[in-house]
């Protein structure tokens, strides 16, 4: 019995020294400090080649872990940033300091940096906020290092969170636009990460964010036109959606730009609080029970 218990703390410190910078992952708040644009995120890389534990499709399957995690480990002993093997889905996770009211969001340049808009209006609803994704990526586009959204979940670029987080936020479009992804690419690949989202949390709440743009009659181009695609994908998903395709002109933001893409941080304040009040119209913020349960709209 002494030797299973000496064997179980090995096992269990294994874990969690097995976590690496890199990657994403940027936990646990977006009102954090502006260290650099992109945070210092969370994942595990780098690492073996055991197969993964229990059943499950691995839909988004994470990078094969070093240790062999069995059922005896308990996730709860195990600190925050350790990567766990779910023996439910076969899939690495980022165990965190509890769930609850943690956003979880996937996006692109928009939402990577720290006082990136989706971060800031979602700290304004109230969530701590997960981040996976990168600069440069997309439905369809990727970085070069990192995949699109859903081949960076299926190959392990990034991991989701262990747990049951009330809402996992998608917001990108923009880096598919400029690089020629057609529509029939971004549907395709939108289904998928729809799908495996679904798969992998049922019970949270999804919303798709649409692309940053100006609105049509001033020149949105294909940044517009995705953000409109978006939304119908959304809906034939039954998912909220909150359309950005317009907002650079709606709400006088071209004057804050950065660049021809991106917004400066002034902008990224002023933007942060018009999404924070879209969230709070939605009744998307967080309650101490979790998210409000409200109709799509």
């Amino acid at each position: 019995m002494r030797t299973a218990s000496a064997l179980f703390r090995f096992v269990a410190t294994m874990v969690a020294v097995g976590v690496t910078l890199g990657g994403c992952g940027q936990y646990p708040s977006s009102s954090a400090p502006d260290a650099d644009s992109s945070g210092a995120p969370l994942t595990a890389n780098q690492l073996g080649s055991v197969p993964a534990v229990g059943a499950g499709g691995a839909v988004a399957a994470g990078s094969p872990a070093k240790t062999r995690i069995g059922p005896d480990v308990d996730p709860a002993g195990l600190p925050a940033g350790s990567v766990y093997r779910n023996p439910a889905n076969g899939r690495d996770e980022v165990i965190l300091n509890g769930t609850s009211n943690t956003a979880v969001l996937i996006g692109d340049s928009q939402s990577e940096p720290s006082y990136g808009w989706p971060r800031q209006g979602l700290a304004a609803a109230g969530y701590k906020v997960f981040f996976c994704g990168r600069g440069g990526t997309g439905f369809v586009a990727s970085n070069g290092t990192t995949g699109n959204f859903i081949d960076a979940l299926q190959r392990g670029d990034w991991k989701l969170p262990y747990g049951t987080p009330p809402l996992v936020v998608i917001e990108g479009g923009g880096n598919d636009a400029g690089r020629g992804a057609s529509d029939a690419q971004i549907v395709a690949n939108a289904d998928r990460l729809i799908a495996s989202i679904q798969q992998r949390y049922p019970a949270a709440r999804l919303l798709m964010v649409g692309t940053l743009a100006r609105g049509a009659q001033y020149g949105g181009g294909r940044r517009t036109e995705v953000d409109a695609l978006l939304g119908r994908i959304a809906n034939r998903h039954g998912l909220t959606f909150v359309s950005a395709g317009d907002w650079l002109t709606r709400y006088d933001l071209t004057g804050s730009m950065a660049d021809g893409v991106h917004l400066n941080k002034q902008g990224h304040a002023a933007l942060g609080v018009i999404f924070g009040q879209r969230l709070e119209w939605l009744e998307l913020t967080y309650r101490a029970n979790g998210t409000a349960s409200h109709p799509s709209r």
